[in-house]
């Protein structure tokens, strides 16, 4: 499997580890509420409230991430440069669900642009196909 493959598959995984003190937080206000779990995380704050945001984005920024993946793949544009956005993005994904855990706000925001601009500059990858092969 290829690095950018990999990245994608590390990626669909960071959606959950981001849920992860969702869980907790939702255990904490009284035990998991599995009959009406979303109506319990609406009613978070703090951490678990930040997380629950995390969980969503993780969601969010892993279809565009996807996607420049699989455009990049199906136009047989590869190289040294797919391979650094595609690790690029998942390190700014890291870093984001951190970011956002601690409440480092502007701080989440700058590593957000940076796994967002990673993902529409595979996007727009093959259109640079032979610059980078």
């Amino acid at each position: 499997m290829s690095i950018p493959f990999w990245c994608v598959f590390i990626s669909a995984l960071l959606i959950f580890v981001a849920r992860m003190p969702v869980t907790k937080a939702m255990k904490e206000q009284g035990g998991y509420n599995n009959h009406q779990p979303r109506e319990q995380q609406a009613q978070l704050t703090g951490l678990g409230a930040r997380a629950v945001a995390a969980h969503q984005n993780s969601f969010e920024a892993f279809l565009l991430f996807a996607v420049g993946v699989l455009m990049a793949h199906t136009t047989q544009t590869a190289g040294w440069l797919i391979d650094l956005l595609a690790i690029i993005f998942v390190i700014s994904r890291v870093i984001y669900l951190v970011c956002y855990w601690k409440d480092l706000a502007w701080q989440r925001s700058l590593v957000w642009v940076v796994g967002l601009v990673c993902s529409l500059l595979l996007m727009v990858s093959p259109t640079f196909r032979t610059i980078l092969l």
